[in-house]
């Protein structure tokens, strides 16, 4: 296994280089320069070779972390409990978010919508609450180190 996975590593990374010396050269701050570089299809193949450097990574990643999430039941209970914390850290959010932050003629030359502007004050929320929670949980056992001395 591990043969074949450097085997193709020195494939992709032959072929990168290979790509890499049909790109366009250059400054790209000419407008058809740019357009060039977007169009070429080195740059395109490139994009591809990446999306799918990627999308393994990203499956392989879900597949060993789900493996060992339902490996042991203890791991799969600290899990719900992490996934159910954020959910109520989520809904206190939203419910914190009103929607009506903004003067109504923002929202009309920008285009939103009141339920756009609640949504972004629940992710705003969301952050400030799991930034107030570690925050806390960075400062309370080193005061308990410092009472309990």
């Amino acid at each position: 296994m591990q043969k074949i996975i450097k085997i193709a590593l020195i494939v992709i990374g032959l072929i990168s280089a290979v790509l890499w010396y049909f790109l366009p050269s250059g400054d790209f701050t000419i407008p058809e320069v740019a357009a060039e570089a977007a169009n070429s299809s080195a740059m395109n193949f490139m994009f591809i070779i990446t999306y799918i450097l990627l999308g393994i990574a990203v499956v392989v990643a879900l597949v060993y972390t789900l493996k060992n999430l339902f490996s042991t039941p203890e791991n799969l209970k600290k899990a719900l409990f992490a996934l159910v914390g954020f959910a109520l850290v989520v809904i206190i959010s939203y419910f914190l978010s009103n929607g009506e932050d903004l003067d109504p003629q923002f929202l009309t030359d920008m285009n939103a919508t009141t339920s756009t502007v609640k949504n972004i004050g629940t992710g705003i929320y969301t952050f400030l609450i799991l930034a107030i929670v570690a925050v806390v949980l960075m400062i309370v056992p080193s005061v308990k180190k410092l009472i309990g001395k």
